[in-house]
């Protein structure tokens, strides 16, 4: 296995956080990355992707982040998300797994359309989407206390994270590296057998 590369926007330290959290559930795993989209690397709106095209295109997972605004990612991620397409047409990304983790301050906030639109992005992008396979609440750490299956949610009117928003954010990781895992054995195996 490469390494799973998590790319999100952080207005503050909580979406941070939850980064950090899948960070450390997919490092059981193997080796996993950050790449934290800053406001001052956008320029004429666009974020400086080929910088990072090697990092991106040798991952074998990628898992998207942003806090909620008005229904959707933060402009900053959009402006990386939009920076994308210039793989699209090649299909650079497809077949790694994807996911996708997101914040707001209110108990819903629509939440789920920005997992949607990374769940698009990662559809066109040929991607093959892992979302949450926990029910709401259940077992002693209380995963996935918001309902969402499509990714790791989380809810912080203060600024301060739930521990159960941050331990579904290292299920998430665990989950996706795992996955990938299994991917590229998979991958390996035909390999040698070609």
């Amino acid at each position: 296995m490469s390494h799973i590369q998590i790319v999100y926007y952080s207005s503050g330290e909580s979406t941070h956080q939850l980064a950090e959290a899948i960070r450390d559930g997919a490092s059981e795993y193997g080796p996993a990355r950050l790449l934290r989209i800053l406001p001052q690397h956008i320029r004429h709106g666009r974020y400086p992707i080929q910088a990072f095209a090697d990092e991106l295109q040798d991952a074998s997972a990628i898992i998207f982040g942003s806090p909620t605004f008005m229904g959707g990612p933060a402009a900053q991620f959009k402006a990386f998300a939009d920076a994308s397409s210039a793989g699209w047409c090649r299909q650079a990304w497809a077949d790694k797994i994807a996911a996708g983790f997101t914040i707001g301050g209110n108990l819903n906030g629509d939440q789920q359309c920005t997992l949607a639109c990374f769940a698009t992005l990662a559809a066109q992008h040929g991607m093959l989407w892992c979302g949450l396979d926990i029910a709401a609440g259940h077992g002693p750490e209380g995963l996935n206390r918001l309902g969402c299956q499509l990714g790791a949610t989380a809810h912080s009117p203060d600024g301060k994270l739930h521990p159960s928003d941050l331990a579904t954010a290292r299920y998430l990781g665990r989950r996706v590296a795992r996955l990938a895992r299994q991917m590229d054995a998979i991958a390996s195996q035909k390999e040698q057998q070609k």
